[in-house]
């Protein structure tokens, strides 16, 4: 029988992060095998990638929509859809979808900074959802569908710092509330779980799958230089 806080976790507490103590405990290793190639760039989905490729780890809803949206901006190397920012090793899909992991549903991004900048690819996300919405986008509610940028680099942190600054104050003037999205470090957020292979590049799989760009309609200007 499920105890009292399984129970409410399911339902009302699934807007709430659950912390280490609660988290499932997950395991040692990949319960599935972790495709080796991207079904539409022909790129691995792990490495290695030319020198100079960069990495950043974006959550903004749904990933099949949001890796999708990666994919076809110029510069990508690769991209990847994954867990990432909570507790559990090596969650499964189901698991995550639980509420019970910590995770948020993340698009790994690897790409060519000389033709895709740090600030471009962060305008693309700051515009494909909105990131003001907490534990949730449109329809999807839990904590696993938070908007969070994940980064690598000093640069990338500016960027997303210096990219929400500037949007913010245009989300409110159009209604919106304040911005809820992380910004961490990888080091902070720790490691970044592939997701089962259905789940990659699932909608060059599944074209008429489900799964809405929650965009604000509200573009994101460039920071000042």
């Amino acid at each position: 029988m499920a105890s009292l806080f399984e129970t409410l976790l399911g339902t009302s507490l699934r807007t709430t992060m659950v912390d280490a103590e609660h988290a499932l405990k997950g395991r040692d290793g990949y319960a599935y095998p972790v495709p080796e190639t991207h079904v539409v760039l022909g790129t691995p989905l792990q490495g290695p990638w030319p020198e100079g490729t960069r990495v950043l780890y974006l959550a903004s809803g749904c990933f099949w929509g949001a890796e999708k949206e990666a994919w076809q901006l110029p510069g990508v190397v690769t991209t990847a859809v994954g867990y990432m920012g909570g507790f559990t090793p090596y969650p499964t899909y189901e698991e995550t979808c639980t509420g019970r992991t910590g995770h948020t549903e993340t698009v790994m991004v690897a790409y060519d900074p000389a033709v895709l900048s740090d600030v471009d690819l962060l305008r693309h996300f700051w515009e494909e959802h909105d990131p003001t919405q907490g534990f949730r986008q449109g329809n999807d509610v839990g904590t696993q569908y938070r908007s969070a940028v994940f980064f690598t680099t000093p640069e990338q942190e500016a960027a997303a710092r210096e990219t929400r600054d500037v949007y913010a104050p245009l989300l409110k003037a159009r209604g919106y509330g304040d911005v809820t999205t992380e910004i961490r470090s990888v080091a902070d957020a720790g490691e970044f779980y592939y997701a089962e292979g259905p789940h990659q590049q699932y909608l060059r799989k599944n074209p008429g799958g489900y799964c809405p760009v929650n965009s604000t309609g509200v573009a994101c200007p460039l920071p000042q230089a």
